[in-house]
């Protein structure tokens, strides 16, 4: 019974898909004006959220890390929201993912993903295709293999196999994480990223409250092996990668950010005691350099951390920087952190000091404020 579920959720992708994806199709606006000119060195790419209509504003990153706005493309899908979120809408990370000149985006109201190409001028759209579920609120890629985390109902993870833009399901790349929980699931309840491991073996997803995160072996044929379900105390929200298969995992309920080491069968074994903060609601961790930053979304703050000589976590500054506007998503560029400020309406950037060290040279106002319960989610860079 559970494989002709699967099976038929695959050729229902495979259907929607069809219909909804058609063709390549490029947005009304569909070129951008150079306010950096020669001078960009790069893309920041922001999610709007926007339940009428989804939409990425782009923005060119000069030298110096400012950011000058470049244009807004429609994803041809709706925004959506968890329940009862306090300042995040989908409650995840990697909402919105930038890999190899592709730019991929969730939209959670309409229960699509979004492929755009990114042109020196403009951002082509290529596809528009069902998640393969129900509130998808992230996204992994590696090579030509894409996976999709819903987190409404039960929860799932759909595989794709990405070819010149477009979006294949994959058979047999369809696991349901069988959380229980309702559509659309409470903030906290909701599953919150789903990430490929660096050397492509593994999809990886945290489960906040259900306090686990799921190791999905990918099989040749992309493909998903049943999961190793690793504990993971304190609510694992966002995670990310170090150098020497180490994954460091936000603990949203406990304020605290946690080192494990992924072996070959997928099991993770923690690395020395987990390391508080002192702030509130710590849920996205971003890399630069030597350093990773927790956004800490019920401080407005945030912290940074490094990995000492013994493997464990050293805590650099518990408020390395107060940005003031509750803070959710980051990406980095260039040797700069960006973070999305969802009550304040804004993205700051800031350099990074050898030290580690926040200087803000950046901000770009004009984005949605989170109210009612959505606003904007999802960051992304080149």
């Amino acid at each position: 019974m559970r494989r002709k579920r699967l099976a038929t959720a695959v050729f229902l992708a495979s259907l929607v898909g069809a219909t909804i994806a058609s063709g390549p199709v490029v947005a009304d606006d569909d070129r951008w004006d150079h306010g950096g000119g020669s001078e960009r060195e790069g893309l920041v790419f922001v999610q709007t959220n926007k339940p009428l209509g989804n939409t990425i504003k782009v923005y060119e990153r000069g030298r110096n890390g400012h950011l000058t706005a470049a244009g807004e493309f429609e994803t041809g899908g709706l925004g959506g929201a968890t329940v009862g979120p306090p300042v995040d809408a989908l409650a995840s990370q990697d909402s919105l993912r930038y890999e190899d000149g592709l730019l991929f985006a969730v939209n959670a109201g309409s229960n699509t993903v979004t492929v755009f190409r990114v042109h020196d001028d403009g951002l082509e759209r290529t596809d528009v295709i069902w998640s393969g579920g129900l509130l998808p609120v992230s996204i992994g890629v590696h090579d030509d293999l894409v996976y999709v985390l819903n987190a409404g109902g039960d929860g799932s993870v759909q595989g794709y196999r990405l070819d010149h833009g477009r979006l294949e399901p994959i058979r047999g790349a369809h696991r349901s994480l069988d959380l229980g929980n309702a559509n659309p699931p409470a903030f906290g309840d909701a599953p919150a990223q789903l990430s490929v491991t660096p050397d492509g073996r593994f999809v990886l997803v945290s489960t906040k409250s259900h306090n686990t995160v799921e190791a999905y072996e990918i099989e040749d044929d992309g493909q998903l092996a049943e999961p190793v379900s690793n504990p993971a105390e304190g609510a694992p929200f966002g995670f990310t990668f170090d150098d020497n298969r180490g994954v460091l995992v936000t603990e949203s309920g406990t304020n605290a950010l946690a080192r494990y080491r992924l072996d070959q069968h997928g099991k993770l074994s923690q690395v020395g005691p987990a390391v508080p903060n002192g702030q509130m609601a710590p849920c996205w961790v971003q890399r630069v350099g030597d350093y990773f930053y927790v956004a800490n979304a019920g401080s407005s703050t945030i912290s940074a951390y490094r990995i000492g000589d013994d493997g464990h976590l050293v805590l650099v500054a518990a408020v390395a920087v107060n940005t003031g506007g509750g803070s959710i998503d980051m990406t980095a560029s260039g040797g700069f952190l960006y973070v999305q400020n969802a009550a304040a309406g804004n993205v700051q950037g800031y350099a990074v000091g050898e030290d580690g060290s926040l200087t803000l040279v950046t901000t770009v106002d004009g984005l949605p404020v989170f109210e009612n319960g959505i606003g904007m989610e999802g960051i992304a860079a080149s």
